[in-house]
């Protein structure tokens, strides 16, 4: 991948993670939505310690660049987030990750409806709009729901 500087960047490596990454995914994702929903290492390894939860994280030259927080249950995976640090946003990365996840049977999510350039980047993944969810977040804001159209 070419960086704005022009150079190649290293290739990015994924790792699927468990409990033990709670800390690393929930210091991306403070970067990732600082001023909005955070969750914390607690919440991430409660995350993680249910059936069919799982993380993937993107790495570059080693250093966690972002993740994604899944849940499979039989043929059916919710995206319950994604994280890409601020340095390594429009490099291919989020959809690196979403497209990882789309292998696993029909793919749903939610995302707050202001959140324009997660809906663009699951819209190029193929997603479509299946709902809204009326005062979904804390802040009361409203989610679009997303499902993968491969459906």
């Amino acid at each position: 991948m070419k960086t704005d500087a022009g150079k190649t960047e290293a290739a990015f490596s994924f790792a699927t993670m468990g409990a033990e990454c709670a800390l690393v995914l929930a210091s991306l994702h403070d970067l990732a939505f600082r001023g909005g929903e955070v969750w914390d290492e607690a919440s991430m390894a409660a995350l993680l310690s249910s059936p069919g939860t799982e993380a993937l994280l993107v790495l570059s030259e080693q250093e966690p660049v972002g993740f994604i927080l899944s849940r499979t249950v039989l043929d059916e995976t919710e995206i319950l987030t994604l994280a890409v640090a601020p340095a390594f946003r429009r490099r291919g990365v989020g959809r690196a990750l979403v497209q990882r996840v789309q292998g696993k049977g029909t793919v749903f999510l939610e995302v707050a409806v202001c959140n324009r350039n997660a809906i663009a980047l699951y819209g190029k993944c193929g997603f479509v709009k299946a709902g809204l969810r009326r005062g979904y977040y804390r802040d009361g804001s409203d989610a679009l729901v997303l499902i993968s159209s491969s459906v």
